[in-house]
């Protein structure tokens, strides 16, 4: 493997915990290791390895995309990935306004719904102080 690869499996696990990164690599067959070990080394060991933006805004503009291009399948994951990166409740719906304002509303809604059930899954309540 190459250094790439290794950063970005360590961020990878940094960011996704061990649980999730350990499930997927075991999901891994040679059908789709050269997608696996693209992603790791493109997402995660060059755009999420990088150090100019803190792990708490690039979860965040990681959600807004993902929202924004209707990319849904993959927030849950990144909504489970805000208890490592630092992103609060409240930083993930002030993301999904700014989705519902420049990508639209049904857009925002949807991801909305599936970050409460994400959040409700976590064990994360959600209240006024979020």
């Amino acid at each position: 493997m190459t250094d790439r690869f290794d950063k970005g499996m360590a961020t990878r696990r940094k960011v996704l915990g061990d649980a999730y990164v350990d499930r997927a690599e075991a999901a891994k067959t040679p059908f789709d290791q050269p997608f696996q070990q693209m992603i790791t080394e493109s997402a995660w060991g060059t755009v999420w390895a990088g150090d100019a933006i803190p792990d708490r805004e690039r979860s965040m503009l990681t959600l807004a995309l993902l929202a924004a291009c209707g990319n849904f399948d993959e927030i849950p994951m990144h909504i489970r990935a805000t208890a490592n990166t630092g992103a609060s409740p409240d930083d993930v719906m002030q993301t999904f306004l700014h989705v519902a304002v420049y990508a639209g509303v049904p857009k925002a809604n949807h991801a909305i719904k599936l970050a409460k059930q994400t959040y409700a899954k976590m064990g994360v309540e959600l209240g006024d102080d979020t």
